[in-house]
């Protein structure tokens, strides 16, 4: 079979392209021109690397998006980092997040518009991994305002609540420090989903067991761009080594202060938010308005108080338990006592 890279084009099924119809996603800072072969050769473009490391830049990429060598990405920190200023509401992550992982579309494809804006998602649950977040932010008389977007996902978070407390060892971290939910080894037993600060994790209503984003484990393992990325028209989310995300998000912030937003911050880039994320976000408001917790708390980090309090619980009903149970013993001997001393009078009386 030959390579895709070395197969010869037809002229008459390859139709020339045209810059209406061939859109390339670039990154908000800069768009660098493909740069085409010559005529003659196979029809590939070489394109900047936006992927995670291994995929060298330059890398040969095929018409209709990036082909990578299987296995090329390196085993490191790898995720999302997703640049809300460029999100355009598309949703174009949803619908390739559910194509690719053969998620079932919501009652069939009748679902019932929510009345919130343009979110008939509502929430990330078992059924929807991405979920596109529209804040409208207007006066009463609809002047002056904006629109926030947000393409939400979970955070494969650095140290996960998830993770801590599956019971069967469903969940597991993967080589490129992403956390993922074995289905065929979750039992539904729905801990993980009060575990997640997020409220990422649901149940998936067709197999009853938990399930959310794997940032698509299996393309990742077969140097694949997950499919919402790949999707992506405004490199809204950019995949690829986390060491490398963070660089390019600094850069970004730094850009946008220097064009008079002051109210820029990345989300989740450093170890503040639970050890890090490994989907982190740019925004431009405070965390809440996105529907993000400020301070999200892991079960592990009420542990041990929680177990010293119960530990003081426990020895404090144990004291009063004997308490009890002494008071009880010498009542006992006290009637025992007062039923001793009266035997003799009664003799005594009979006697008479």
């Amino acid at each position: 079979m030959t390579p895709l890279s070395q197969a010869t084009p037809n002229p008459a099924a390859t139709p020339a392209a045209s810059p209406a119809s061939s859109p390339v996603a670039t990154s908000p800072e800069a768009a660098t021109p493909a740069v085409i072969a010559s005529p003659g050769a196979s029809p590939v473009a070489t394109l900047p690397s936006t992927g995670p490391a291994g995929a060298a830049a330059g890398t040969p990429t095929a018409a209709g998006g990036p082909v990578t060598p299987p296995g090329s990405f390196a085993a490191e920190p790898t995720g999302f980092y997703t640049d809300t200023t460029v999100c355009i509401g598309c949703k174009a992550c949803e619908v390739a997040c559910k194509e690719w992982n053969g998620i079932a579309s919501t009652n069939g494809g009748l679902n019932t518009l929510s009345g919130d804006s343009y979110d008939n998602t509502r929430r990330l649950d078992g059924e929807h991994w991405r979920h596109v977040k529209f804040i409208e932010q207007f006066g009463e008389d609809r002047t002056g305002g904006r629109w926030l977007m947000m393409s939400d996902v979970c955070k494969h978070c650095v140290h996960a609540g998830c993770l801590e407390v599956c019971p069967t060892g469903a969940i597991i971290r993967t080589e490129f420090d992403t956390v993922v939910i074995q289905s065929d080894v979750c039992n539904g037993c729905r801990d993980c989903i009060g575990a997640c600060p997020f409220g990422v994790i649901d149940i998936n209503p067709v197999n009853n067991t938990a399930m959310k984003c794997t940032l698509c484990y299996d393309r990742m393992q077969n140097g694949l761009t997950p499919a919402c990325a790949q999707a992506c028209p405004t490199a809204s989310i950019q995949f690829g080594p986390i060491a490398e995300l963070r660089e390019r998000a600094e850069k970004r912030v730094q850009q946008l202060k220097d064009g008079g937003n002051d109210r820029v911050r990345l989300y989740g880039a450093d170890d503040s938010i639970v050890g890090g994320l490994n989907s982190f976000y740019l925004l431009v408001d405070e965390p809440e308005v996105y529907g993000l917790p400020a301070n999200p708390q892991l079960p592990s980090k009420h542990a041990g108080p929680n177990a010293a309090v119960a530990t003081v619980g426990a020895a404090a009903m144990g004291v009063l338990g004997l308490v009890g149970f002494r008071k009880r013993r010498m009542d006992g001997f006290a009637a025992d006592a007062r039923a001793g001393a009266a035997a003799p009078r009664d003799e005594e009386v009979v006697d008479e």
